[in-house]
Order: C-alpha cells, then structure tokens, then sequence
C-alpha cells in the first residue's frame, strides 16, 4: 500500500539544498533532484517543493531529516486505507508542528488534545496553536512566493 504527499522547502540557503535532496532520498530509497528556485521572500535563500509517493508514515520520516537542516519547510501525507493524513510545518522560533488530517483534508483533533486544551483553561489561545495558525501566519509570504511552481514527483523504492 502507498500513499503520496508534498515537500515544500520554503527557504533554505543554496549550500543547503544538496545536503536536502540527499536526505530526502535516503527517506525515499531513490535519488532525487529537486528544481531550486529563488525565494524572494527571502533574499539569498532558494525554494522547492515536490510531491512524494511511498508508504504510509513516510510524511513523519521526511520531517525527521529535514529537521537537521536550517530551512522552512512543510511535508504532508494524503490519507491512505486505514491510515490518516498528516500536515507538518517547521518555522524557526515556533518549532514543528503537527496535525491530522483526515481523507477530505480537514486538520483533526484528538480527544486528548481537546481534554488537555479546556485542562490548560486558555481555551482560544489553545485552538488557534491546535489549528496551527502561527505557523501558517509566518509561512504564508514563502509560500505566495511558490505559487505557479512547477512540482515535481518523487517515488519511494518498494
């Protein structure tokens, strides 16, 4: 069984971008060759995304590479049979985050996180980091910066 996703490097510096791509093929099984493109919401860094087949989980595994490299960056993971979605994002200063997401692309919240949140009392200060909007609010400029990118596929050896 298989599943897809995206990995969209927001920013990173150029010297970076070979490390990435060799990270991300070790994830992946296969080497990969991602198309840099200027980022112009930040001068002297580039940008990439591509979209990914493999198994299910894959999302999480990707994440864990790309944490080790000074970049923005988000991966998803469409749902597959039996398995949710998941939506990652990493900004510097906020950290990562993580949702699930179910088959239509609906970010899901856990009972527990709920119980957690009215536990902790600031309840809409809670819901707006459940929903991940600081991260959102401090990637939306890199990603308006990507729109009309060409994306290309990357598929994970089985």
């Amino acid at each position: 069984m298989s599943t897809r996703g995206v990995v969209y490097v927001h920013s990173a510096m150029p010297a970076v971008s070979p490390h990435i791509e060799w990270a991300v093929a070790g994830v992946l099984g296969t080497p990969v060759r991602f198309d840099w493109a200027p980022q112009p919401a930040l001068p002297g860094s580039v940008r990439s995304e591509a979209a990914w087949i493999g198994e299910p989980g894959c999302a999480g595994r990707l994440v864990s590479v790309l944490l080790g490299w000074p970049v923005r960056f988000e991966v998803t993971e469409d749902a597959s049979p039996g398995c949710d979605g998941e939506r990652y994002a990493f900004a510097p200063g906020l950290g990562l985050y993580h949702a699930i997401t179910s088959a239509n692309g609906d970010l899901v919240v856990p009972e527990n996180r709920l119980r957690q949140l009215l536990a902790e009392g600031d309840v809409e200060a809670g819901i707006v980091r459940l929903l991940g909007q600081p991260w959102d609010a401090e990637l939306e400029p890199f990603r308006y910066a990507g729109e009309g990118a060409p994306v290309r596929w990357l598929h994970q050896v089985v």
